[in-house]
């Protein structure tokens, strides 16, 4: 039988389906070696040699691989179609060959397709083809470069920036990105505007809204009403005026459907339709596609097989008919600029199977088909078809004018399956009545004073029975209501989400389908960037290492260099270009750049840092004195100081005899929080102070005196922002735990508190947790008595917490469950444990991958009851003596004899060598990107 070697247990599962007993499927678990977390793994002074170590988990898939290699030499590697995939079989094909599994005159065939259908797999059997080395040191290109950045600049950030944890060649790039966005939306200083708007009704009594668009004649750009006032003077214009219709147009206009996905376009929708994260998206495209649902997934490409366009065709034909079909083909043209990422766009491998008929019982994977198939089908139909009118409106003496849009849809086309998701809300123009140049308008009021009523509440209207016009803030109304100016203000750019920072770097040629994912996840990992409502927004920690990198390492974070080895790779992949001249040209200027920040001291490091952020830090104060100058001792000078966490603040060189601190991206309202801290109010004569500690802010009664050494204090929340934190919330806090009440059963109190690991409810010893801190404040009884009473019937003194997915039974009986672990995800199957590696998601994990994972760790607590069955019987004898001989006696048996021998060779406990590209003991660096 041939042995076939695929990544994933999932895959090798659908694959064996279709090949039949006359093969052996088995699955590597991804990449079988890569470059050990330590210094010389790419040896630059001999030619970039690379060395390469199996990994520990992968030594028993080589083991396996190699045991079937023993009744037959035909070795087949169908691993995926991208540079991961040749790079993973290039590395099966070097570990076999190192431990003699195969022979070197031994043929190994590779093959490759784009979907697991059985049509695709069967016939890239019968076109084998060998190892694509130019996609092989494209990899290696990559490896080796995202090692040199990582393992030698990381060092640098680590002794020029406490704090900082990593830097990698493109995740650096991605959070300048980030950091830049950040800086620019605080820089910002918006701009006031007015518009003015009118409600008018048709001869025909028919009633519609336009828009002022020029006034005295002269035409309105959006800032030529900067003031309340020169709006009011716009809406007295309009209100004295009589209105016509000075022409209608009506054009034709039609709506093409969008291309189908591919990996960066995938994920954008994704998140703007679900909110899902790039890595949950490609997490449960991959199961789709091992399912044999979809394409494969990590493409740059937009083009569909021929096949697959007719199904297509025949398929929307189908289910809504010829006039849903276009009279050709749609041909969307490849945005790939190479060999590695030219495959398909991302589609159903059966055009006929919508989500219904699949019933995919996963969430994740069911949503993200329905999206993926309905995309293909659109991509593929007839356009929307549309009529666009514009009415021009204005008054006789030609001081005012006003325009009115309006659309209809008259054919609906591909929209009846699919509509793109869009960034930013947009305004839809509705349908316009029947209009006719010199028909007369006039102003009717409903419309206008509802718009008024929502933008200006009843309190805040300002009413003067003689005046022409009724004022509020943000709004102005015509006395008889049909004519509306509205205040608007201009907007900051918005924050990046996940997808348009996958869409940015897209557009920016920076990483690629297989690393966009990876890379927007590594930001966060590491603390620099967090994630709040789906938005990216950078932590101290990340602006430091940012202004960092960009002053000291500037060329390696410019947007075009990055964008330019990404296209040198590509030229790799093609065969146009040699890998070691990449490497070698890369390595001279790096190398150079590094050792020129060998002398650097950290204050040189803070004072850099320091000027450069000074207009953000420091901006000017109103009353034109020095923003250096300490606000509150006013002798000190402000400047950057790093904490031990990592994090910066702004401080006060006076110190100790000045304690002034504020945050990094605070103003200077933001320093009530050092010294004595920010004065809340009063609550029976004593103060409430918002202080800045060592661990957080916090609330605190009075103040520290000879008599009150330890007032009464209260950590805030990590959900309660500190800028809105008011007096009442405080003395809630204060007032913590929160008699509820007495329990029915046995008369003692129920009460409510903040503990370390969160809001919880006590009844004498059983505590039961609370989801969310502000239940501490508002829980009832009734609901209290019912949390309790489920933990008791649980046991013990943690509560058992609800399973985050129901996988199915076990074979050998009872459930199988994804299980919320204080360190992470589980599997549970009765008394078995199994901790989730990394790389899956808790709602990605299938059944088949929970049993190998049981299976494992079953296997192992069987090896360690095993040697520890003597010990057990020794601890029974009464003195240490004769417990010694026992055991002795004991390991003569064979398992015990290994586990006694085993003991004296256990190493004594070590700290594991930290990976400068991670600050961790394991080598993030490794994998498509760092």
């Amino acid at each position: 039988m041939a042995v076939v070697v695929v990544e994933s247990p999932a895959k090798a599962k659908t694959i064996n389906k279709y090949l039949g007993s006359d093969y052996t499927v088995l699955a590597s678990f991804g990449h079988v070696r890569d470059l050990p977390p330590k210094d010389g793994s790419v040896d630059t002074d001999n030619d970039f040699a690379m060395k390469w170590e199996v990994a520990t988990d992968s030594k028993k898939h080589l083991r396996a691989i190699t045991d079937a290699l023993k009744t037959d030499n035909d070795l087949i590697l169908a691993t995926d179609p991208d540079r991961e995939g040749e790079a993973i079989s290039w590395h099966l094909t070097e570990a076999l060959l190192k431990s003699k599994a195969i022979k070197k005159d031994m043929p190994v065939k590779r093959v490759v397709f784009n979907a697991i259908t059985k049509q695709a797999v069967t016939e890239a059997m019968k076109n084998p083809r060998e190892v694509d080395m130019p996609l092989v040191r494209a990899y290696l290109a990559r490896r080796a470069l995202d090692y040199l950045v990582g393992f030698n600049l990381s060092p640098v950030l680590w002794r020029k920036l406490p704090g900082a944890k990593s830097a990698g060649r493109v995740q650096s790039v991605c959070l300048r990105l980030i950091v830049e966005r950040e800086m620019e939306i605080e820089a910002f200083r918006a701009q006031e505007y007015w518009s003015v708007v009118a409600d008018l009704t048709t001869p025909r009594g028919a009633t519609f809204t336009a828009r002022m668009t020029s006034l005295a004649g002269k035409r309105l750009d959006k800032f030529d009403l900067p003031t309340a006032e020169s709006a009011e003077m716009a809406v007295q214009a309009l209100t004295s005026r009589e209105l016509f219709v000075q022409s209608v147009e009506a054009k034709p206009a039609s709506r093409n459907p969008t291309a189908p996905f591919m990996t960066s376009t995938l994920q954008q929708e994704a998140s703007r339709k679900f909110g899902m994260g790039a890595k949950q998206a490609m997490s449960a495209a991959q199961r789709l596609y091992e399912a044999g649902h979809i394409t494969y997934m990590r493409t740059d490409g937009i083009d569909m097989a021929p096949e697959a366009v007719q199904a297509a065709r025949a398929e929307i034909e189908s289910r809504f008919g010829k006039a849903y079909v276009p009279s050709s083909p749609r041909i969307y043209k490849n945005k790939a600029k190479n060999a590695q990422e030219a495959h398909e766009c991302i589609r159903p491998t059966d055009m006929s199977a919508d989500t219904e008929k699949l019933r995919l019982t996963d969430t994740d994977q069911r949503r993200l088909y329905d999206l993926i198939w309905k995309r293909t089908i659109a991509c593929q139909m007839e356009a929307a078809r549309l009529e666009r009118t514009v009415a021009e409106i204005g008054s006789k003496d030609g001081q005012v004018g006003l325009r009115a849009n309006g659309q209809v849809l008259l054919f609906d086309g591909f929209l009846k399956v699919y509509e793109e998701g869009r960034d930013e809300d947009g305004e839809d123009d509705g349908r316009l009545p029947q209009l006719a140049p010199g028909d007369a308008l006039k102003k009717t009021r409903d419309g206008m004073v509802a718009s008024f009523a929502k933008a200006a509440p009843v309190d805040d209207v300002i009413e003067d029975p003689s005046a022409t016009l009724r004022r509020a803030a943000g709004a102005l109304l015509s006395a008889d209501g049909a004519v509306l100016g509205q205040q608007h203000f201009t907007q900051p750019p918005p924050r990046y989400t996940e997808a348009t920072m996958v869409k940015r770097m897209e557009e920016l040629g920076i990483g690629r389908p297989s690393t966009y994912a990876s890379i927007v996840t590594t930001i966060q990992d590491r603390g620099y960037v967090i994630k709040d409502k789906n938005r990216l927004i950078p932590e101290d920690k990340g602006r430091l290492v940012t202004i960092f990198l960009v002053n000291y390492f500037g060329k390696y974070l410019e947007y075009d260099f990055t964008a330019d080895l990404e296209s040198q790779l590509d030229d790799i992949s093609a065969g146009e270009r040699d890998y070691k001249d990449v490497l070698h040209r890369f390595w001279r200027d790096f190398s150079a750049a590094i050792a020129e920040t060998s002398e650097l001291r950290i204050t040189d490091v803070l004072e850099k840092i320091d000027e450069v952020l000074s207009p953000h830090l420091y901006p000017p104060r109103e009353d034109g004195s020095d923003p250096k100058t300490c606000p509150t001792c006013g002798i000190g000078r402000l400047n950057l100081k790093t904490a031990r966490s990592g994090g910066a603040f702004i401080g006060c060189n006076n110190y100790p005899e000045c304690r002034y601190t504020r945050p990094l991206s605070g103003d200077e309202g933001d320093a009530e929080l050092s010294g004595d801290g920010k004065l809340l109010g009063h609550d029976d004569g004593d103060p409430i102070y918002l202080r800045n500690g060592r661990f957080g802010p916090y609330v605190q009664r009075g103040a520290v005196t000879e008599d009150n050494k330890k007032p009464p204090r209260a950590s805030l929340p990590k959900t309660w922002p500190t800028e809105t934190l008011d007096l009442e919330r405080a003395l809630s806090l204060l007032s913590l735990p929160r008699p509820i009440g007495t329990h029915p059963e046995d008369g003692e109190p129920i009460e409510a508190a903040i503990g370390r690991f969160g809001p919880y409810v006590r009844h004498n010893k059983t505590y039961a947790n609370l989801p969310d801190v502000d239940e501490v404040f508002t829980i009832g009884m009734n609901h209290a008595v019912e949390l309790l009473a489920a933990k008791a019937a649980r046991g013990g003194r943690g509560a058992a917490a609800a399973p985050l997915k129901e996988l199915g039974e076990h074979p050998d009986g009872g459930p199988v469950q994804v299980m919320p672990g204080r360190y992470g995800p589980y599997v549970k199957w009765a008394k078995v444990n199994a901790t989730l590696p990394k790389e899956i998601e808790p709602e990605a994990v299938t059944l088949e991958q929970a049993l190998e994972l049981i299976a494992a760790k079953a296997a192992t607590k069987g090896k360690k009851a095993a040697a520890k069955k003597p010990a057990a019987k020794a601890a029974a004898k009464p003195a240490a003596k004769p417990a010694a001989k026992t055991a002795t006696k004991t390991a003569k048996k064979p398992a015990a004899k290994k586990a006694t021998k085993a003991a004296p060779k256990k190493p004594a406990a070590k700290k594991p060598a930290k990976d400068p590209a991670t600050d961790t003991a394991t080598n993030p660096a490794s994998g498509p990107e760092s």
